[in-house]
């Protein structure tokens, strides 16, 4: 039994015994005995505070028996009541209902956010990345052990991590996490089933919401997209390609994990959409300066047309961008971000 029920059960036990003296009381002493000098008695009778006998209990043997056991079980209530009340203030549960209220608080402000479903193997990678790239997200974890153990090992950097306790299969947890409001969701739980549900309830909660699904079983992914998921990942397929990468270009792999491990600044292949509004449509790649004016260097433009969507490599400086393109770039997270900074600020001037 958790302290919070201790402290529940303790409170009714208190209630249920002075609710019991009163009455015994009221009913033993008489119509000499008003309520208020019943409700007196008990309280000082169950608090020991020792004042004398408001009401008198020399005069019936059997008020004065009631009263001997009002004041043994009175005693027992009251010390079960002050070591729990004492636990409750120790162990800081106060404190702890107060920090849950403010967590509540700062997820219930958060927009645009992604929600990362399970801490485990493959969920601490993801939030990992979220949090390297200064990427919003809130966590939803059962165990409270695996948010322990992975605060721990990171230290100081997720002291502040934004999680809730509690079945992320389940829709209030969901609605907690701002489902309605996040841009995308990562189902990151052990079993493909519980992935499922997560998608299903995300997607009918979320239309625009991009899910990521966890999945091993390939019968498991075809279901998990059609209830709509944009993509699933496969740890095994990417655990594959890894090796096959590690031999035939072993170089590209460890440029790739420099570029992922580096401390001193966040590098990252990243991607910068042209909203129809902006002012960058009809521009062409070399009047963005994209190189000189905030250090990325374009890999890419994927641009959707009739036909679907199709990717541009080493886009030409000549080439002028569409609404709906969106640029891949290759540099550190802060001149990315200035450069959505500046293209978002263009749109806003464009409306």
């Amino acid at each position: 039994m958790d302290l919070r029920r201790r402290l529940g059960l303790a409170l009714i036990v208190l209630t249920v015994t002075t609710a019991a003296a009163v009455a015994g009381y009221r009913i033993m002493g008489g119509t000499s005995v008003s309520l208020l000098d019943a409700v007196y008695m008990a309280v000082i009778t169950l608090a020991g505070v020792g004042y004398g006998e408001f009401v008198d209990t020399s005069r019936v043997a059997a008020l004065r028996v009631f009263n001997i056991f009002v004041v043994i079980i009175g005693v027992a209530v009251t010390l079960y009541v002050f070591s729990v009340v004492t636990a409750f203030l120790v162990e800081g549960d106060i404190s702890r209902i107060f920090w849950r209220r403010k967590m509540l608080k700062r997820i219930g402000e958060l927009k645009d956010h992604y929600i990362v479903c399970g801490l485990g193997d493959t969920g601490r990678h993801v939030v990992e990345e979220l949090q390297k790239t200064g990427t919003p997200y809130v966590v939803i974890e059962q165990r409270e052990e695996h948010v322990r153990h992975f605060q721990e090992h990171h230290g100081e950097a997720f002291g502040d991590l934004l999680y809730l306790l509690g079945d992320a299969t389940d829709e209030a947890v969901l609605d907690l996490a701002g489902i309605d409001r996040a841009r995308g969701l990562i189902a990151a739980l052990p079993f493909e089933k519980e992935n499922l549900v997560i998608t299903v309830m995300a997607r009918q909660k979320n239309t625009g919401l991009r899910i990521v699904a966890r999945c091993t079983d390939l019968k498991f992914s075809e279901r998990i997209l059609k209830a709509g998921a944009n993509a699933t990942v496969s740890p095994d397929h990417i655990g594959g390609l890894r090796l096959a990468s590690e031999v035939l270009r072993p170089h590209v792999v460890s440029f790739l994990d420099i570029m992922l491990k580096e401390q001193s600044r966040t590098l990252r292949i990243e991607e910068i959409a042209v909203e129809a509004g902006s002012l960058w449509v009809g521009r062409r790649m070399a009047e963005l300066n994209l190189r000189a004016g905030y250090n990325l260097l374009p890999l890419a433009i994927r641009t959707a047309d009739a036909a679907g969507a199709q990717f541009v490599p080493n886009p030409a400086d000549d080439r002028p961008l569409l609404g709906g393109d969106v640029i891949i770039v290759m540099g550190a997270m802060d001149d990315v971000r200035r450069a959505r900074e500046a293209a978002r600020a263009v749109a806003s001037q464009a409306m």
